[in-house]
């Protein structure tokens, strides 16, 4: 992976460094949850930062372009959505249905078709970076 100078990551919650001073990203496995995800060892730092995002995406922000933060945002759109409409209650199905003809099933089952597409970049083996 080619890591474009730079570049400021997100790393979650207001949380922002530059890709070329993280040197080290490492899966957070106890007490992970909601704003622990990750930690990100960065020069100069002898204690690592903790990202509410995955190692794998933040990664993919390290080296991407920006049509890869593009697609990205989609997906996170969809992401979104799709969590929203999961939500929703029968009652608000049947209505939106009937006096819309907005099908929230039919919208569930493309979005989730387009979020599992083959378009999804493949994971990055983080052992590349250290090589």
């Amino acid at each position: 992976m080619d890591i474009r100078r730079d570049r400021m990551v997100f790393l979650g919650y207001g949380k922002y460094w530059r890709s070329d001073a993280i040197v080290g990203l490492m899966p957070i496995e106890e007490d992970r949850g909601p704003r622990r995800r990750t930690n990100v060892f960065v020069d100069g730092h002898a204690e690592p930062i903790v990202a509410s995002r995955t190692e794998q995406s933040i990664l993919e922000d390290m080296g991407a372009t920006d049509e890869t933060f593009q697609v990205q945002s989609l997906r996170e759109a969809i992401a979104e959505l799709l969590a929203a409409f999961h939500e929703f209650s029968p009652i608000l199905r049947r209505a939106l249905l009937h006096e819309h003809h907005f099908d929230v099933e039919k919208w569930e089952q493309r979005l989730g078709e387009i979020l599992r597409s083959p378009a999804a970049p493949e994971p990055v083996d983080q052992n590349e970076l250290f090589d």
